[in-house]
């Protein structure tokens, strides 16, 4: 069995698994646009954590380049336990996002589908209407999603440059190196913040126009 029908199988199976979970729910009297909601809320509030904990690890990397006598090995410590702290945050934000996009994509299938359905051609053009006004707004969201997640990585890269270069070199010369790195380290996690509010504004936005 080559890869491309094990890859193949697989995407059909998680396809096939989140129909029957949607089908599931829809005769439980959840819907895809309850559940859609839901997930935007997880995601913005995974964004919301990740925010904080990057922030947190900022505050944990100013401190130890700046306050002197300190345990060098206490100090690699700390923000090695505040790197991974961020890393698992950075994941769950993808995590969420997917989810809400794998929700999207079937709710919005669903809606074109019960469109043909109308037999009343002005309630179809004004079900086609908010249909294109919901993918404009859901467009708007997921790219400030994807826009904040996007900037995770290089933040966590920098983070993980850091805590190596501790690791390696675990001496006062070490800190004196990551001193000159505190602006750039602050000019990233600044940024990342930024994108990180849009989203979550943007995730606010959405869900308030899917709730009226």
């Amino acid at each position: 069995m080559n890869r491309w029908f094990l890859s193949s199988f697989l995407v059909v199976s998680l396809a096939g698994c989140q129909s029957v979970y949607y089908g599931a729910m829809e005769k439980a009297g959840v819907h895809k646009r309850d559940i859609m909601i839901d997930r935007v809320e997880s995601a913005q509030e995974s964004q919301t954590d990740a925010k904080e904990q990057f922030e947190s690890a900022l505050e944990q990397y100013q401190s130890i380049v700046t306050i002197e006598d300190q345990d060098l090995v206490e100090r690699y410590e700390k923000l090695n336990d505040e790197y991974e702290d961020s890393k698992a945050a950075a994941e769950k934000v993808s995590e969420r996002i997917n989810s809400v996009e794998d929700v999207s994509e079937a709710l919005f299938d669903e809606w074109e589908d019960e469109i043909d359905l109308y037999s009343n051609a002005n309630l179809k053009r004004q079900s086609e209407a908010k249909l294109r006004q919901t993918k404009k707004q859901y467009e708007k969201l997921i790219t400030a999603m994807r826009s904040a997640e996007s900037r995770m990585d290089p933040v966590l890269q920098v983070f993980q440059d850091q805590v190596l270069f501790l690791k390696h070199n675990l001496n006062a010369r070490a800190i004196d190196s990551l001193q000159g790195e505190l602006g750039n380290v602050n000019t990233e996690v600044a940024g990342l913040i930024r994108e990180m509010e849009k989203s979550i504004a943007e995730s606010e936005a959405f869900i308030s126009s899917l709730k009226n």
